[in-house]
């Protein structure tokens, strides 16, 4: 099972990975064509301001999953000096499920978001009309893959600690 959950959640670490590279050069090329429209003839198109804001949730959520497996994230590491291996893994695994907990949580209120901006029926006020609710999209998507993510790193910190305990017997 672990193995498995691994190659999923490595096939999309990548592809999320990409998926952000894509959306920051998306942002990048909007606000220099934005620049250079403006420059030029003097007017601009407002969507080329406004997009970027709109495409950030689907850089930072999506990438929760991803950060957090790879330790990439902001931790306090003092008690690490004074822990042996088993109670560093016996506190890493209460902090994934710490997580699980409130990513399950964040997930549930991000859908339910989704549905309350679906039902209102809300665009975003662009020069192109995007719906209020393909921003919070990737509030759930976000934390479905953080779930992934923490259900691996749950299974792995147990497989660590059962070998850990089968060594010292």
């Amino acid at each position: 099972m672990l193995r498995f959950l691994k190659c999923i959640n490595d096939w999309q670490e990548k592809t999320i990975r990409l998926f952000a590279i894509l959306i920051c050069g998306i942002i990048v090329s909007a606000l220099i064509v934005s620049a250079l429209t403006r420059y030029l003839s003097g007017t601009g198109y407002d969507w080329f301001i406004e997009l970027p804001p709109a495409l950030i949730p689907w850089i930072v959520f999506p990438l929760l999953g991803p950060i957090f497996r790879s330790g990439a994230h902001i931790k306090v590491d003092l008690l690490m000096n004074f822990l042996t291996k088993s109670q560093i893994l016996v506190m890493e695994l209460l902090v994934c499920v710490v997580v699980l907990v409130g990513a399950g949580m964040f997930f549930m209120a991000g859908i339910e978001a989704v549905e309350l901006f679906k039902r209102l029926g809300q665009l975003m006020e662009l020069e192109i009309e995007i719906p209020i609710w393909w921003m919070y999209l990737a509030f759930p998507v976000g934390f479905a893959i953080l779930i992934s993510f923490i259900v691996e790193m749950i299974l792995e910190k147990l497989s660590e600690l059962y070998q850990l305990s089968k060594n010292s017997k």
